[in-house]
């Protein structure tokens, strides 16, 4: 890892017209280093998902700043960014795993297309080249490419999530946001694609940012770990020293949780 780091988010707020005036997310801070992967943990309700939205640009915070150092070397304010430019950047450098696969597939086309089409938007229109290369994407991820013409809809909830991560990484983004990418999982499943996950991570020195309720899949996936609570971000450290010795009274709750009988 860079001591230059690749994003920064600075005191950075949201709070929803409906929620009577409570913060969703209060002055958020972190700092992500290329290769690095950090996990956001904390009980549902806690802001981490409104969070890694703000930072991807899906949500306009109300207050903070959202930067992001480009392939180029530019440092962009996120939000700030017109909205093509900022697409593109998501389509490129930026990938989104969806908690639901279905909501980051196009369950109309088939998984073949769904691999291709981030490549056709950077101008790739060579069939059989992007047929080619989501087949060795499927192969990748642990599917089986004499599927590649399948529909998702023919898919199983882990395959489907599989297929949305070859989706995103196809275009070898330099950063990576899940937001609870195994949930809702069998636990054998969940266990196939966090290994999947890890290894691709380290492969491609990906950037991740990783949404999780479960501490397991901090500890496996993450080198640092962010514990929010109530919109805030109430303890970040090392994994290991996060988990193995909690400081902040609702960390240590977590943690006792999963680990008490």
């Amino acid at each position: 890892m860079t001591h230059e780091p690749l994003l920064q988010v600075q005191a950075l707020s949201h709070r929803f017209p409906s929620a009577a005036g409570r913060h969703a997310v209060r002055d958020a801070a972190l700092t992500l280093y290329p290769g690095e992967v950090v996990a956001i943990v904390g009980e549902s309700g806690s802001g981490k998902s409104t969070l890694l939205r703000c930072i991807a640009g899906r949500i306009a915070p109300t207050a903070g700043r959202v930067t992001y150092r480009t392939a180029d070397g530019r440092e962009v304010d996120v939000h700030a960014l017109p909205e093509r430019e900022r697409r593109e950047l998501a389509r490129t450098e930026w990938g989104f795993v969806e908690q639901h696969a279905a909501d980051g597939l196009r369950l109309n086309v088939s998984a073949g297309a769904n691999i291709g089409e981030r490549l056709m938007a950077l101008g790739d229109r060579h069939h059989g080249r992007l047929h080619a290369t989501a087949r060795d994407w499927m192969a990748r991820v642990e599917l089986d490419p004499a599927r590649v013409d399948d529909s998702p809809q023919a898919f199983s909830g882990g395959m489907r999530q599989r297929l949305q991560i070859a989706r995103n990484l196809v275009t070898r983004p330099r950063l990576v946001l899940m937001d609870e990418p195994t949930s809702g999982l069998d636990v054998s499943v969940q266990a196939r694609l966090l290994d999947l996950v890890r290894v691709l991570v380290a492969r491609m020195h990906l950037c991740a940012l990783v949404v999780t309720h479960d501490l397991g899949v901090a500890r496996l996936l993450a080198h640092r770990t962010l514990v929010m609570r109530d919109g805030c971000i109430v303890e970040q450290g090392l994994t290991d020293r996060v988990l193995d010795d909690p400081q902040h009274p609702y960390t240590q709750l977590l943690v006792s949780s999963v680990v008490m009988p």
